[in-house]
């Protein structure tokens, strides 16, 4: 069996990490059908390379030009048809689940991931643009994110969490999503198609701990040896977090109400680091009730040679010594995880930059303006 699709078999779910008009008019389908991809998400960097690479935008952009619309409304038309397009290629996938999978992430704004207020009216209103049941809103879950998480899961928005690079910040997502769906709960409203997932980034933080390592290899030669366990080690700490959570007596008054799970969603997983497994963060974390969502080439490579098997719940307690080892070197993983929430938020904001530049004319004061 494709080895993309046999990791239903053990409870994950294959996500797509791009989005294009012209995979979706053409190609598309055909991921359903042979790799059992189940899900779309999608981001301002995602959005900004397809519309700057692929011709098939063009002649729509000359299009929606003539009609004088600015820059951000020319690619808020362009995202919309591309997500209401996913959307409807999922949409009977999502109705086969009961609404478990089937989803298409569009995400807020960068420019407003520590504002929260802004990110719920936002959020909002993309919600009524797109009209589509399986949409996902992405929300950065910064701490003002953490404030729109819960009310807009309280008003029945489907949320993405996104941006998240910690065991304490996933819990800290999850227990703001649990609050919202508990607000609505109370109140009588229908909790059993509001759905959302964390989107825990592994791959930056390999990078940065290997980074750290290496300095700190200057005085300690043993630190070169938790190099290329730090990522993994901390997935799968969030992940017995999950467990907890899910087990707790509140949430199991939320299952009574017919509530599906905030599934952990494995993000950035294309490999960095030349010397490891180009399929290293979907092998090393399989494991129920997860999303692995795979950019283009991770896709191609796990068809090719990926070995699916329920490793996510192996070894923790060396999971748990990595973690400690760090700490014990003197690398602070929290602080690490600000460090990368803050460049994470401002490389998609460079993203939604460069694409709004290329949108506009060069040189009009509009396309000045975008940057």
């Amino acid at each position: 069996m494709n080895p993309v699709k046999k990791l239903f078999e053990f409870g994950q779910s294959p996500w797509l990490d791009y989005i294009e008009r012209g995979l979706l008019q053409s190609g598309f389908d055909r991921l359903i059908e042979e790799d059992g991809i189940r899900g779309v998400t999608s981001n301002p960097s995602i959005l900004a390379k397809a519309v700057i690479e692929h011709n098939v935008y063009q002649e729509i952009i000359c299009e929606l030009r003539c009609h004088s619309r600015s820059v951000e409304a020319l690619y808020e038309a362009l995202a919309i048809e591309d997500i209401r397009m996913a959307a409807d290629r999922l949409l009977p996938l999502y109705q086969q689940t009961d609404g478990l999978d089937g989803y298409v992430s569009l995400e807020v704004s960068p420019d407003i991931a520590y504002d929260a207020e802004t990110t719920i009216r936002e959020a909002q209103r993309l919600w009524h643009a797109v009209d589509r049941s399986n949409l996902m809103v992405k929300v950065p879950a910064t701490k003002p994110g953490l404030i729109a998480i819960r009310q807009l899961t309280a008003l029945g928005k489907n949320i993405n969490a996104t941006l998240i690079f910690s065991p304490t910040r996933y819990v800290e997502v999850a227990e703001a999503w649990q609050a919202g769906l508990t607000e609505r709960a109370a109140r009588g409203e229908d909790i059993t198609r509001v759905a959302s997932v964390a989107s825990y980034f592994v791959s930056r933080i390999e990078t940065l701990a290997d980074r750290l390592l290496a300095e700190k290899s200057e005085q300690d030669p043993t630190a070169t040896r938790w190099q290329g366990r730090i990522a993994v080690a901390s997935a799968k700490v969030a992940y017995q977090h999950f467990k907890a959570l899910h087990a707790s007596e509140a949430w199991q008054h939320l299952i009574a109400r017919g509530a599906h799970p905030q599934r952990l969603l494995w993000a950035s997983t294309s490999t960095k680091n030349p010397a490891y497994s180009d399929v290293k963060y979907v092998d090393e974390l399989v494991g129920p009730q997860t999303v692995n969502t795979l950019p283009p080439k991770t896709l191609d490579a796990y068809r090719d040679h990926g070995d699916p098997a329920p490793r996510l719940e192996s070894d923790i307690d060396g999971a748990e010594a990595a973690l400690a080892a760090l700490e014990g070197l003197g690398i602070r993983f929290e602080d690490m995880a600000r460090q990368l929430e803050q460049e994470g938020v401002e490389k998609f904001q460079a993203s939604y930059c460069k694409l709004l530049a290329a949108l506009a004319d060069g040189d009009s004061p509009e396309g000045q303006r975008a940057c």
